[in-house]
């Protein structure tokens, strides 16, 4: 959109909508971060800037928890009951949205004013609208998506889909002719399937699904962009005073792997490294940053040789010298 075409917008009492803003400013993405590493939730930031005496959106309610943090002006803020305890991300308000004008149109639990440096909580599903006062109003709005526990069901039902194809029974083919608009003339298959189904249901090992849900949670958190040339480049240069950088939001955890090696689970993606390199890989994840020549446990050719596979396969990075901050 045109920048002359926002400014028509915002004087006719648009509301500018920033959104990612955990993935573009560093203090924002520090923030949000920390945050989620705390919670054990992914997280995002959005910013809502709202001319004077003009309603940001109507009364709607969101599929995740909302922290508000007023940044500037005034904002008035309705918040009523839900119409639908804890609703998923397939559950939208708009899909409600007749319940929602009723309901919004009743008593609020919460009718106030937020100034520069209020903070307010909405859980999901809690119905909310608000109006900016005598001037433009700012807030950000620091989103926190839950993991519940209908996504550990979708990750079972994953797994059961993965490991019931190998069952021929399931397999099989309806009869020739049938007739679908019949419900009794599948009603035997039909049955046949859902015997099938829970029986593999009561197969599953329950580590196994916190596993499929871990991946898929982290799965959803971008690690830190890096520069393949000058990553590269610093890989090829790396020496004992070297400082190597765990990659900022790359969620990591070392494991047991098969034949006594370590399993080293960043992200997506599942390294495996010879046994006596776990007090080196443990010493990088508790102190996020270390020189190599404190790469415990190793000796000095090996130092370097780890080292280089962390940078090379965007485990960590050659924080630049150049950059601010560092």
């Amino acid at each position: 959109m045109s920048s002359d075409a926002v400014l028509r917008l915002f004087a006719d009492g648009s509301t500018v909508v920033l959104q990612g803003l955990h993935r573009l400013w560093p203090p924002l993405i520090e923030f949000a971060d920390q945050l989620a590493a705390d919670l054990g939730h992914p997280t995002q930031v959005n910013a809502y800037i709202t001319p004077p005496s003009s309603r940001g959106f109507s009364p709607h309610y969101d599929v995740h928890d909302v922290f508000v943090l007023q940044v500037a002006g005034d904002k008035h803020w309705r918040i009523h009951e839900p119409v639908l305890a804890d609703p998923l991300r397939s559950q939208p308000w708009n899909d409600r949205a007749a319940e929602v004008t009723a309901a919004a149109e009743g008593e609020p639990v919460i009718d106030a004013v937020l100034h520069p440096g209020d903070a307010l909580y909405l859980p999901r599903g809690f119905l909310h609208s608000a109006t900016a006062l005598g001037e433009i109003s700012a807030h950000l709005t620091i989103g926190i998506h839950p993991v519940t526990r209908w996504a550990a069901a979708e990750s079972a039902l994953d797994l059961v889909r993965t490991m019931a194809v190998a069952d021929p029974e399931l397999r099989g083919s309806l009869p020739l002719g049938v007739d679908l608009a019949d419900p009794a003339a599948v009603r035997d298959d039909v049955a046949a399937v859902i015997a099938g189904l829970q029986g593999w249901l009561g197969r599953l090992d329950p580590a196994e699904v916190a596993e499929r849900l871990r991946a898929t949670t982290w799965a959803q958190v971008r690690p830190e962009p890096v520069a393949p040339l000058a990553q590269s480049a610093a890989a090829a240069a790396l020496t004992p005073e070297t400082v190597l950088r765990l990659r900022r939001r790359l969620r990591c955890t070392l494991r047991e792997d098969t034949d006594g090696r370590v399993a080293l689970v960043a992200g997506r993606r599942t390294h495996s490294f010879p046994a006596e390199v776990r007090p080196a890989l443990a010493g990088l994840l508790a102190a996020g940053e270390v020189k190599v020549a404190d790469l415990s446990g190793l000796e000095p050719a090996d130092r370097l040789a780890l080292a280089r596979r962390l940078v090379t396969e965007s485990i960590a990075t050659v924080p630049d010298p150049a950059t601010p901050g560092w």
